[in-house]
């Protein structure tokens, strides 16, 4: 009888660990403004920034860190105020060097961990808010990560971009008012004990809008394609690459309404084919409240929904993995190409967010500081841009013979001079980084 009772007591006891959780509540219904205005100077909680009207930042304590397990789950609720249309919103990480009290979005370290769309909703008509949930198991590595953790501070981010133009006249209350949303951000973990495997991270994009129209949006203009190239020094295991992509653009043939195929390559090697959209958008009709919606007065088929919709109003953008096993050392590309994409009157973006992720055994400081950069344009008809967040020491060109053609110390090469053909770009950065990529000549 006592065996058979304590048997009973210690599978409680594992049934009661495996249901505890630590649940960190980042934002509490924090209040959102126009996103083309100047800062509010309203107050905002402890320990709280706002970088503007549409960013908020809390740095999470070495405490709050220990608290999390091996699993991680983002929940975001947004509840409507001023803005009746569908936006975009986004968690991130960013890495602020240690001890810092306040940072520059642009000039850290971000990756962005989920990707949402607000939806259609009117203030005065339930429901008044939505959940969003973001399963990022594979982030509770880095937040237990003592190489990282020594080096940078952790703040966890939420955006959410509106405006309330349009709600000052269709939305009761809103007149003269320039808040838009409330944003609720909670951290849940469990409370297992995660071994400490030191991992590799290197941040490789973050929202950056691609599209063929705008110089620097893409590898050239005309087409949509982004290549971003980057080193490894030294051996990453069990890699992964996690990739955000929303199609937007609201005028007439508009890149939200049309699927597109988009194509990932990983050193030139074709790695995932998909078309965004799902299969239908009513289980989200109950958020939009607003009459001005996609939805309309009665449901669509399925065939409608796959003929326009990209994404729906109230649901997430999926996060893509993409598994590459182990990755030498050396230089290696990420490209995205979107080829049939039009962009209509040359309106609409596609923010496109990857970083790498993996496991590296003799894990440095300087690996997460690897130097991503992008030359632009390539195809080149003689002047080539060094597109990169750091100063360039030095950089060479050469040509298939191996003969020097150009040198420089800038982020500006002149292949004007050189005939058409295929060329070797060496870099090395003030950070004394090296990397190496081929241009074409035309």
């Amino acid at each position: 009888m006592k065996k058979t009772l304590l048997l009973l007591i210690l599978c409680l006891q594992g049934l009661f660990s495996t249901a505890q959780q630590t649940t960190l509540t980042v934002f509490n219904e924090i209040l959102f403004y126009d996103g083309y205005a100047g800062v509010v100077s309203f107050p905002v909680p402890e320990g709280v920034i706002r970088h503007r009207n549409d960013l908020y930042a809390k740095k999470l304590t070495d405490a709050q860190l220990a608290a999390f397990g091996t699993t991680l789950t983002a929940d975001v609720t947004i509840k409507a105020a001023c803005d009746n249309y569908d936006r975009i919103g986004n968690v991130n990480l960013a890495f602020v060097p240690k001890g810092a009290t306040t940072y520059v979005p642009s000039e850290v370290q971000r990756i962005e961990l989920g990707r949402f769309i607000t939806p259609f909703m009117n203030k005065n008509i339930a429901p008044t808010q939505v959940p969003y949930t973001f399963n990022v198991d594979n982030i509770a590595k880095i937040l237990k990560d003592p190489t990282i953790l020594a080096a940078y501070d952790i703040w966890a981010e939420l955006e959410v971009f509106g405006v309330p133009y349009a709600a000052q006249t269709q939305v009761s209350g809103c007149t003269g008012r320039n808040d838009v949303f409330y944003g609720t951000l909670k951290l849940v973990s469990n409370s297992e004990t995660q071994s400490v495997v030191p991992s590799f991270l290197l941040p490789l994009n973050f929202k950056k809008d691609l599209n063929n129209y705008a110089a620097g949006a893409s590898d050239a203009v005309g087409q949509t394609v982004r290549t971003i190239t980057f080193t490894l020094s030294e051996q990453v295991l069990n890699a992964k690459m996690y990739l955000i992509t929303s199609n937007h653009g609201a005028n007439s043939g508009g890149e939200e309404y049309n699927r597109r195929q988009h194509n990932i390559f990983v050193d030139d090697v074709l790695k995932l084919q998909y078309t965004p959209g799902g299969l239908s958008c009513e289980p989200f009709r109950m958020f939009n409240t607003q009459g001005n919606g996609i939805y309309g007065p009665v449901p669509r088929t399925l065939a409608t929904w796959a003929s326009f919709s990209n994404w729906c109003p109230g649901d997430v953008i999926p996060i893509r993995t993409i598994a590459l096993g182990d990755l030498a050392p050396g230089v290696h590309t990420f490209k995205i190409t979107v080829p049939t994409a039009v962009f209509a009157n040359q309106e609409g973006y596609i923010p496109v967010s990857v970083y790498l992720q993996g496991v590296k055994y003799s894990l440095g400081t300087e690996e997460f500081n690897t130097t991503t950069f992008s030359l632009y344009p390539n195809p080149t008809n003689g002047q080539v841009t060094i597109q990169s967040e750091e100063a360039v020491k030095s950089a060479v060109v050469y040509n298939m013979l191996g003969q020097q053609v150009w040198k420089g110390s800038t982020k500006q090469i002149d292949l004007s001079g050189s005939q058409p053909g295929v060329y070797t770009v060496q870099i090395e950065f003030a950070n004394e980084h090296k990397a190496t990529q081929k241009i074409v000549r035309k």
